[in-house]
């Protein structure tokens, strides 16, 4: 085996031990929202980035932080 096959072989299997990609019930936890109110934003087009992989919408865990950080405002807001 050349070592660029053993690059791609290791590459994957780290991808599979830690996957980046959560499903839209784990993003939501991550999030703190109901899984009902990220669907809604999903459908408007206002939350997160998500892909979807077969039947299942699934979120990278950088787009989520990147989403969230992009709605931070200051303390005082309200």
């Amino acid at each position: 085996m050349d070592d660029i096959a053993k690059n791609i072989g290791a590459r994957a299997q780290a991808a599979r031990e830690a996957c980046p990609f959560l499903t839209a019930k784990q993003a939501a936890f991550h999030l703190g929202l109901a899984y009902s109110t990220l669907k809604r934003l999903r459908q408007m087009g206002t939350g997160p980035k998500c892909r979807l992989h077969g039947r299942t919408w699934r979120y990278h865990i950088d787009d989520i932080e990147a989403w969230s950080v992009a709605r931070a405002r200051g303390g005082n807001h309200g």
